[in-house]
């Protein structure tokens, strides 16, 4: 008799893990790039349970060198996505209705980064010279900066030669590039564990140029926005997204540990992304809500592109505090 009261209340806790767990709300999170540091708070909420625990079933989905995330949402394959300000409001102004809903990034660590052999001490020192870029969306703070110095990115004596970059390190390496794009918690420390030490490089950052623009946002939809058990469904995402970034912080090997568990490249190693967590730390806010000062800055640096800005014009409904303002 024992037997069959304890083999019901098996099935009776079984049924009901069932129902919870069918019970949770499904979401996707597209993310900018492969699994790495630059994500952890979200593959530690993963890890941890958080995202269970606020009644969700979250998918995360790696990014890459073809996954453009603003592609992945209009076409459906994404609920949320991490993304640029940039890339964003330049999706939204061509016609894809993006809104920023929550900034765990409250700082920019986007750099240039060069050889000091070239002769470069300071940005009135670009011209003539060959600067490595990335493009698909993160090229457009690069071109708002060059247009406040109003250099011409097309080559010639008076402007600077734009060497399209691929996401790594060798036109510095191999001297193609006198500059090239660097992420403080990324390729910068991949240039000084290919042999190059800080006193042979020249460091630019966006922030100090007075150019940064926000970075690693995340956003959804105006239609996902309209629906209030979306946005519920999307505080709770975001809380649970916060815990997970401040136990990363909190825990910055373990959180490097646990993202190289959810890596499918096979390219990431302890060492770099123990690293990159430790600089990534330094670039989180204290809460998630979008300081709206700080994207009207943005807005401005878009549109400070002479004849060619980024965004023509100052963008409306393109950040809400809805789902912040939800986070019980």
């Amino acid at each position: 008799m024992k037997s069959l009261k304890l083999a019901g209340l098996a099935l009776a806790f079984s049924a009901a893990a069932s129902a919870q767990a069918l019970a949770a709300d499904p979401l996707t999170l597209q993310l900018k790039w492969v699994a790495q540091a630059q994500f952890a708070g979200y593959y530690v909420a993963q890890e941890k349970g958080y995202y269970k625990d606020a009644g969700l079933d979250v998918t995360i989905k790696p990014g890459g060198p073809d996954v453009a995330p603003e592609q992945v949402i209009a076409g459906g394959g994404a609920d949320v996505i991490v993304d640029w300000m940039p890339a964003a409001l330049s999706a939204r102004e061509k016609g894809l209705p993006l809104v920023n809903i929550a900034q765990p990034f409250a700082k920019s660590g986007l750099m240039l980064t060069c050889r000091k052999d070239t002769g470069i001490a300071s940005p009135a020192d670009f011209k003539g010279k060959t600067l490595g870029v990335w493009f698909s969306g993160n090229e457009y703070p690069f071109l708002a900066w060059m247009a406040k110095l109003g250099l011409k990115t097309d080559g010639g004596p008076d402007g600077v030669t734009v060497v399209k970059q691929g996401f790594n390190v060798d036109p510095l390496l191999q001297k193609q590039a006198d500059c090239i794009s660097t992420m403080t918690y990324n390729e910068y420390g991949q240039v000084l564990d290919a042999g190059l030490k800080p006193e042979d490089l020249v460091v630019f950052r966006y922030e100090d140029q007075g150019v940064a623009t926000l970075e690693d946002g995340l956003y959804t939809t105006e239609k996902e926005l309209d629906d209030p058990k979306k946005v519920d469904a999307l505080a709770r995402f975001v809380a649970a997204s916060m815990k997970g970034w401040q136990y990363a912080k909190a825990h910055p090997d373990e959180a490097a540990e646990i993202v190289l568990d959810n890596d499918t490249t096979g390219a990431q190693t302890e060492a770099h992304q123990k690293f990159m967590m430790s600089e990534v730390a330094k670039l989180l806010g204290d809460t998630p809500k979008l300081d709206t000062a700080t994207a009207d800055n943005t807005v401005k640096v878009l549109m400070s592109g002479g004849s060619a800005p980024v965004i023509s014009k100052a963008p409306e409904g393109a950040w809400t505090s809805k789902v912040t303002d939800a986070i019980k």
